[in-house]
């Protein structure tokens, strides 16, 4: 009907066109509708953007061209006065004095790839929409809006005129520059990261400075409620400031780890900045089965936040310093571990035991923890050779035996060859070094069996570490 409609149209206005040129005298002038104009077109019939005007110009990157393709775009145009503002906050004399890379990246700091109005921002409350400027991984730069008072991007510009609307997308100028945010910059431009931003602070050590390096980094930011809920109720201020440091630390990765990447590994163990038992990198576990889950406990409710130097995962839970019974708890593979641990053998409580973390207790078991964790696989073999679920009694002994207490040994401290370890059943094994195939070393048990491997090594908590087993060890 449509095509039909203007078939129609085109067809009376030669009509009229062949009318009117046969009569001069009653012509009637043609006055098309004025075709809109486009984001360039409209910045540069706009006074208080020549500025931005002019640094579009000059930018690398050929940026007027871009803003004048199809789009759709949403530019967060400051005004004159905003880059005025902008260049004597950061001692530019003036706008040639930008290097010209620098500029063009925080000119697409302010656009954004999809058409989005005012009433979308305010309907969304607050957020983060993706910029264009290319920030940490490749990925590109976040931008945080709240519309708690005004629409506000990354609470350094607020719009003064919004949803000048174009033929390629949407213009809203803003009374501030965006400046490039590092991952520093975004806790503190969220409110829902008061809390985090305050300890980064309280802690030992400038936190604040040393996350405003290079990186990259990840970091898993509890917000406000994970604080609330971690403390209970005891003041941020209570807290050691050496114990804070370490707490906020095993937030935090040294490389750019992006939800996609989490996702598409699935579940594994990762290293923090935090330092576990014997000044190793504390291990941190994750798992996406549903959704993004750290250490068991802690979940993504934010994903990729990026800024110049690392990318932000927002979380819903503080990660404490974790135990050995952490890790276990958490992967799904020591299930029947941790079953065994607990509800098999209720007459001796492992979880107590295997969460300490200072020495000197009565009974003489003290952390650090060497823990050779079997899997729900070698469990399942183990029933399967015995017929059935050992008695309380002798599980309590091999689970004993799989121990080793006052000793943090991680791969780096075995020797080529046999290295003896002596177990909390007071019994002991050799592991020998290299393994064989796959196995990163082979365990010779109490019992004279060579067939069990190590398969998977330096589960590092704060009061030991984990390796893992493909088969359950017995002692003699």
């Amino acid at each position: 009907m449509k095509t039909i409609k203007i078939t129609l149209l085109l067809f009376c206005m030669t009509l009229l066109g062949v009318s009117c040129s046969s009569d001069d005298d009653n012509s009637i002038p043609f006055n098309p509708t004025p075709q809109q104009q486009n984001i360039v077109e409209i910045a540069l019939d706009t006074p208080e953007l020549s500025t931005l005007v002019a640094a579009l110009t000059r930018a690398d990157g050929n940026l007027v061209d871009v803003l004048n393709g199809d789009g759709p775009f949403t530019v967060l145009a400051p005004t004159n006065a905003a880059f005025t503002a902008f260049l004597n906050q950061n001692g530019f004399a003036s706008l040639e004095d930008v290097p010209t890379d620098v500029l063009s990246q925080i000119l697409l700091n302010h656009v954004i790839m999809a058409d989005v109005t005012s009433s979308d921002l305010v309907a969304m409350g607050a957020g983060y929409a993706s910029g264009s400027a290319t920030g940490a991984a490749g990925m590109n730069i976040s931008i945080f809006f709240d519309t708690t008072s005004g629409v506000r991007f990354n609470n350094a510009g607020t719009v003064t005129t919004p949803d000048i609307d174009a033929s390629n997308g949407t213009i809203h100028i803003i009374n501030g520059v965006l400046g490039l945010p590092d991952i520093v910059d975004h806790a503190i431009n969220n409110p829902s990261f008061t809390s985090l931003v305050t300890a980064l602070g309280a802690a030992d050590g400038d936190l604040v400075s040393d996350l405003r390096l290079d990186g990259p980094y990840t970091v898993l930011a509890p917000d406000n409620d994970a604080f609330e809920t971690f403390l209970d109720g005891t003041p941020l201020g209570s807290v050691d400031t050496a114990v804070l440091r370490q707490i906020l630390l095993n937030h935090v990765l040294s490389a750019a780890v992006n939800s996609e990447f989490l996702i598409n590994a699935g579940a594994g163990y990762t290293n923090t900045l935090a330092n576990g038992a014997g000044g190793n990198a504390m291990s941190l576990y994750f798992n996406t089965d549903n959704g993004v889950m750290f250490n068991g406990i802690s979940s993504v409710f934010e994903a990729d936040v990026v800024g110049t130097n690392g990318i932000i995962h927002a979380v819903d839970a503080v990660i404490g310093l974790p135990t050995v019974v952490t890790f276990a708890a958490a992967d799904p593979n020591f299930s029947t571990l941790v079953s065994a641990l607990t509800d098999l053998t209720p007459g001796t409580d492992f979880v107590e035991i295997l969460s300490r973390t200072s020495g000197s207790n009565a009974d003489g078991i003290n952390p650090d923890y060497t823990v050779f964790a079997p899997t729900n696989d070698a469990f399942d073999a183990l029933i399967e050779d015995l017929g059935g679920v050992p008695d309380e009694s002798t599980l309590t002994q091999v689970l004993l035996y799989h121990v080793a207490s006052e000793a943090n040994v991680t791969s780096g401290d075995l020797m080529p060859g046999a290295n003896p370890v002596t177990s909390l059943q007071g019994g002991s094994f050799t592991l020998n070094v290299p393994g064989t195939g796959d196995n990163i070393a082979d365990i010779t048990d109490g019992s004279g069996a060579t067939d069990i491997g190590v398969v998977a090594v330096d589960v590092q908590a704060a009061n030991g570490v984990i390796h893992v087993l493909n088969k359950v060890m017995l002692p003699n």
